[in-house]
């Protein structure tokens, strides 16, 4: 079931869902991007960016402007009110989580701690 915006805890922003349709295209098949969180990394908890095939019963599914990320169940307690996105800076671009519920982060930029 896909849920309107005002009704998803996690956001997903224009840039991200663009990089994300241009990651598919050069794959050339039409893939899910997952978003987890997991336990470990420097700050007690990691992000982790992968494709998935296929959705679970227990995803969430985000879709904007053509873009498809899920969120496992367990993972959306962490990134509840969070926002996914895609920054270009003048180290380099990646993806990031604007999330709300982490009391701090790694330099890194992928772990946290809540």
């Amino acid at each position: 079931m896909t849920e309107t915006a005002t009704e998803t805890p996690v956001t997903l922003s224009a840039s991200a869902a663009q990089q994300i349709n241009a990651i598919m295209a050069k794959q050339g098949v039409d893939r899910f991007l997952r978003v987890a969180v997991e336990g470990g990394g420097c700050s007690g908890f990691s992000y982790k960016f992968d494709f998935a095939d296929e959705k679970q019963a227990d995803d969430l599914l985000l879709e904007r402007d053509g873009a498809k990320v899920l969120i496992d169940e367990m993972s959306l307690e962490f990134l509840s009110g969070s926002e996914i996105d895609y920054a270009r800076e003048l180290i380099g671009a990646a993806f990031k989580i604007n999330n709300p519920n982490a009391v701090a982060n790694c330099g890194c930029g992928t772990s946290f701690s809540i």
